[in-house]
């Protein structure tokens, strides 16, 4: 039943101000939602992500959520131009860019002000 069911992500924010800053500003997302509880992005293909506060926000040492993009070059590309750090891992298969190349996929990750790990991937 849960397959066929549409699945969005949370991401948890400890100063809700700053992390909508960031994911409208720095990553162009529009509110189609705004709650007293929180925030609803819509992405590609009816998917969304849910921007709630929580103080648990960052404690995660994995990654919260990817986007899956045509062209992760030209993804990373423009979140640098828009001031998004993207992280260097010691990985075999990463580049100076920091994308990585493994198990089918191409990678590369960021984090947002709130310290979630974020992802772009690229199916090979």
């Amino acid at each position: 039943m849960l397959q066929k069911s549409p699945m969005h992500a949370y991401i948890p924010a400890k100063d809700m101000a700053r992390a909508r800053q960031f994911y409208e500003q720095k990553l162009g997302f529009e509110a189609v939602v705004e709650q007293e509880a929180g925030v609803v992005y819509e992405c590609g293909n009816g998917t969304r992500c849910f921007l709630y506060p929580t103080p648990n926000a960052g404690t995660s040492m994995a990654s919260q959520a990817f986007w899956e993009v045509e062209d992760i070059d030209a993804e990373v590309a423009d979140l640098e131009s828009r001031g998004v750090r993207i992280e260097k891992y010691d990985m075999p298969g990463s580049t100076a860019s920091g994308i990585v190349t493994a198990g089918g996929a191409r990678a590369a990750w960021f984090k947002d002000t709130e310290g979630n790990i974020m992802a772009v991937i690229q199916s090979l």
